[in-house]
């Protein structure tokens, strides 16, 4: 549709091309709705194709893989000289993304829905201006928008000049700092500070809160905190930031407070891994009659927004930032516009975080802050790797399992996993809480020996003894 033409009449407009987009778009596609997908990025592919998961976890796979090879002598092996070429770690990441990136735009462009690149603002209720190329028109609407980096609490972490990077640049910075600040202490900061380390840099982790990944319990920051400090990195938590900026000759500087006093350190570069924001700026939302918190859409559990006839989805609305929940979100938005008699809720009891920082971290369902918080009665129990056959002969000796459990039923509410191949390990959990097992259920499926996720058998054996036996 051309500027001063009709616009382009549809039943659902989505707004965004990412994870939560295209699920939402193919789901209304195969049912038969006219569907058109609005991608305004520079990109397409989304966040976690670009520049979320897959490239990250194709750099801190590298990294990993470097770092066993210097401690090879653990096992009796001798690996000399032990180094990177790091184009060509950035070549390998560049060619893995462009095959996701590729693939993923076949998938919008594979006329299934009309696939167009344009940024889009509400002018109305149910009308789309596109710019210069038209407007649309729609019944329903999808806003899955994403998000992008916040903007710096301090003046002069981002200004002008190199040195000041984030997740976008790290991605394609073409050499490794010789020494770094990392600001924050969620997932990406945490998982980049490691990263910097692993390759040779001075790492200076600064977190404003009184410890790093404040999402999962003190025990399991706890020890991703420890295993920091081994590989020589500095840690400073409880910090309020007062001043960043260049330095004359080169470099950089932060300065924050902690515990009454100031404190002042100085870097080659400083990463700003302090979060992002969802990308709701210029989508004429008011409009629309869509409310917004905190820079979020607001919905309800069926995804919908404060105009029934608008839903969001992903890192726009939250209230996580995980792809999985953006995909989920996407498909409940589309089924609740296509049976509006049968509508779907979405269930964030088992909501997964999982940080790839080795050992890993990962956790489904309550922990025992939020059970606190929310004042759910759980018990819990937990069982150290360095007390287990396989991660002793891995020498992964950081970390624990853990489960909590209903204490009147058994069942499972809970767990977490901070060791190797945490990742991978709390999917048992997942499918175990998924068909809402209990412990002494868990305790009870066999587990071959000897290998990782046998380990599970211990916290719920435990669990399963305290909980009374119920009969009939």
């Amino acid at each position: 549709s051309q500027t001063g033409s009709a616009p382009v009449q549809v039943d659902v407009a989505i707004l965004g091309g990412g994870s939560a987009g295209y699920a939402a778009a193919r789901t209304a596609a195969a049912a038969g709705l006219r569907t058109v997908v609005i991608e305004g990025g520079e990109e397409v592919g989304g966040l976690c194709i670009l520049r979320g998961c897959m490239p990250t976890k194709a750099l801190l796979q590298a990294a990993d893989v470097l770092h066993q090879a210097r401690r090879a002598a653990t096992w009796g092996l001798k690996v000399s000289g032990a180094g990177y070429e790091y184009a060509e770690v950035l070549r390998r990441k560049d060619r893995l993304i462009q095959e996701f990136a590729d693939y993923r735009r076949q998938q919008l462009e594979d006329g299934r829905f009309t696939f167009i690149r344009a940024g889009a603002r509400f002018i109305d209720p149910h009308t789309l201006d596109l710019g210069g190329q038209g407007r649309v028109r729609s019944r329903y609407f999808i806003v899955a928008t994403g998000s992008s980096l916040s903007k710096p609490p301090i003046a002069g972490i981002e200004g002008p000049g190199a040195g000041c990077l984030n997740s976008d640049l790290a991605l394609h910075a073409e050499r490794i700092p010789e020494s770094v600040i990392v600001l924050g202490g969620g997932a990406v900061a945490v998982e980049f500070a490691q990263f910097y380390r692993r390759f040779g840099a001075r790492v200076t982790l600064v977190q404003r809160s009184p410890r790093i990944l404040r999402e999962f319990d003190a025990d399991a920051s706890g020890v991703v905190e420890g295993a920091f400090r081994d590989e020589g990195m500095t840690v400073h938590t409880g910090t309020r930031l007062l001043a960043a900026g260049g330095m004359e000759g080169g470099g950089r500087f932060v300065e924050f407070e902690q515990e009454g006093g100031t404190h002042r350190v100085e870097a080659e570069a400083i990463f700003n891994g302090l979060g992002r924001s969802p990308n709701t700026f210029g989508l004429g939302l008011e409009a629309a009659g869509v409310d917004t918190a905190h820079g979020r859409i607001v919905t309800d559990l069926s995804m919908r927004t404060s105009a029934p006839h608008i839903f969001a989805a992903g890192d726009v609305a939250g209230p996580y930032e995980v792809v999985h929940i953006a995909i989920q979100q996407g498909e409940v938005a589309a089924h609740n516009i296509l049976h509006p008699d049968a509508q779907r809720a979405m269930d964030y009891r088992l909501k997964t975080l999982v940080v790839f920082t080795d050992p890993q971290v990962a956790q489904v369902g309550l922990s025992e802050q939020e059970a606190g918080e929310r004042g759910i009665p759980v018990i819990a129990a937990s069982h150290p790797f360095r007390d287990h056959g396989k991660s002793m002969i891995m020498e992964a000796l950081d970390g624990f399992v853990k489960l909590l459990a209903d204490p009147r039923t058994g069942e499972i509410l809970g767990g977490a996993c901070v060791g190797p191949m945490g990742g991978e390990l709390i999917h048992e959990i997942i499918v175990a809480m998924a068909r809402r097992m209990t412990v002494a259920e868990l305790a009870a499926v066999p587990h071959y020996h000897p290998t990782l996720a046998e380990i599970w058998t211990y916290p719920a054996e435990e669990l399963a003894s305290r909980v009374p036996l119920m009969i009939g």
